[in-house]
């Protein structure tokens, strides 16, 4: 009779059973150790006792009561934020010490930059100074604090050195006792598209594939150290700022966007938006604990957006689908095409992406519709998000009129632009920060 059946004849005076190495006698509730006797055989046969299933070391276990897991763990207070300098970073900064429940420690290159200050100014801010390429470096921010949000400028690295540092800031930040890490990322655009080589965005494949392998290792260390993904996208930002793959130019006094995107649509982010989110992940650690948190404003296309700019600024805009060869040639990127996309990445190493390939197979993703979002979760998480160009475009011109930087119409006109002007901060910095 295999041992790992149950017989039918079960009395109420004995159950023989097994573990995993020998067997058991059970009488009346009580665990006796057993030999296979003769005489256990003849109470087996007569029906006076039955067997009752293996009991496994898993089965064991089970039968003990689970230990409570809450997320108060993850709860942080001091949160070490790599990118804090840069266009996305900043109003995450602001949002997470807006009523001084987190502080926040900003790693920076350089502590005397206008950014870096801004950032003090805030309170509740303090600044570390160096690279996030320093292990020493990481080391010290991520033990100062209990919170972690991890943006690396991969336009500065490159695709195979921001590899490298996300899969080390997760490793060092959990040793040094984080108890929540959210990655800055973007779309895994190749794998979005089923593989296809024609959407093969640098900037944004290095971050997705490190984002998939943040979540992946988190399914282990959950209960360590909570992990959230922050999927943001192009900067409606972008639209209105020189130095930027769709800065706008005045023709014949129309604001007019030239790119390649056809009858596609891109789905532009609110860098204001980007704050609360953030903010919203560590706040709801809870639920975000595993979450990759896509977001956008709405997927709009060129012509639209440039629909809402004529009637916000009562000044005529247009949109110009463009092919290739003419957008590499324009006299903004021809001088730049052919230069790595990662500005310290080595231009004689293979696997080095040009502006070219990398912003050719961002146009596509765009114009072919590879990238999806959720919009419910979004208005449910933030209800009072940004949800059209007419809207961002409607607030950008009222604060651009409040801080004195002047309407929207006056700020795309190139006499008007300085390097304040200027998002990103690999244009404020002519792609020439250290890394």
């Amino acid at each position: 009779m295999p041992v790992s059946e149950t017989c039918h004849l079960k009395t109420d005076r004995c159950i023989v059973t097994e573990t995993d190495r020998f067997p058991f006698l059970v009488v009346r509730g009580q665990w006796h150790s057993v030999s296979w006797s003769p005489p256990l055989i003849a109470k087996l046969m007569q029906g006076q006792a039955s067997i009752a299933p293996r009991r496994t070391r898993a089965d064991r276990v089970r039968t003990q009561p689970l230990e409570s897991k809450t997320m108060s763990s993850h709860a942080t207070s001091s949160i070490f934020v790599i990118g804090g300098t840069g266009a996305q970073g900043m109003p995450i900064v602001r949002a997470l010490v807006a009523d001084k429940k987190y502080s926040v420690r900003v790693l920076t290159r350089d502590a005397t930059s206008p950014r870096a200050q801004e950032l003090l100014a805030l309170g509740n801010v303090s600044i570390i100074e160096g690279s996030f390429a320093d292990e020493d470096v990481l080391r010290e921010g991520f033990r100062s604090c209990d919170g972690a949000f991890v943006n690396l400028d991969g336009f500065n690295t490159g695709e195979k050195t921001e590899t490298y540092w996300a899969i080390r800031s997760y490793e060092v930040a959990i040793e040094e006792g984080i108890k929540f890490f959210v990655y800055g990322n973007l779309d895994y655009a190749l794998k979005k598209s089923g593989y296809d080589s024609r959407f093969r965005t640098g900037h944004y494949d290095g971050k997705g594939r490190m984002a998939e392998w943040v979540l992946f290792q988190n399914q282990k260390n959950r209960d360590r150290m909570g992990a959230a993904v922050f999927t943001s996208g192009p900067y409606i930002e972008m639209v209105i700022s020189p130095l930027t793959p769709m800065t706008p130019s005045i023709e014949d006094g129309v604001v007019t966007w030239r790119v390649p995107l056809g009858e596609g649509a891109v789905p532009h982010v609110a860098l204001d938006d980007c704050g609360f989110y953030v903010r919203w992940l560590f706040d709801h650690p809870e639920r975000a604990n595993g979450m990759d948190l896509e977001v956008a404003i709405e997927h709009m296309t060129y012509t639209d957006m440039a629909a809402a700019f004529e009637k916000v600024t009562g000044h005529p805009a247009q949109y110009i689908d463009t092919d290739l060869e003419t957008y590499w040639n324009g006299p903004d990127l021809k001088n730049v095409a052919d230069h790595p996309a990662g500005y310290n990445a080595d231009p004689n190493d293979k696997s080095t992406m040009s502006f070219r390939d990398n912003f050719t197979g961002f146009w596509n993703v765009w114009k072919h519709g590879i990238i999806t979002r959720d919009y419910a979760l979004l208005d449910e998480i933030h209800p009072n998000r940004i949800r059209s160009a007419e809207e961002w475009f409607r607030r950008e011109d009222q604060l651009g009129r409040e801080l004195g930087k002047g309407s929207l119409w006056e700020r795309v006109q190139s006499e008007n632009w300085t390097m304040d002007s200027a998002v990103l901060k690999s244009s404020a910095d002519f792609r020439t920060g250290k890394l």
